[in-house]
């Protein structure tokens, strides 16, 4: 369903099924990029 991390953590974010808190998480872990959550957030990291 899901092509990459990316895609998977755009759409629980989505879903409100992941919140900022946790994205943050996964870029401080490599999962995703401070760009990647800027995009899913809206937000700076």
């Amino acid at each position: 369903m899901f092509e990459n991390d990316f895609e998977r953590l755009k759409y629980y974010f989505e879903k409100k099924w992941a919140q900022k808190p946790q994205l943050r998480l996964y870029v401080s872990f490599g999962v995703i990029t401070p760009e990647e959550f800027e995009v899913i957030t809206g937000e700076a990291y």
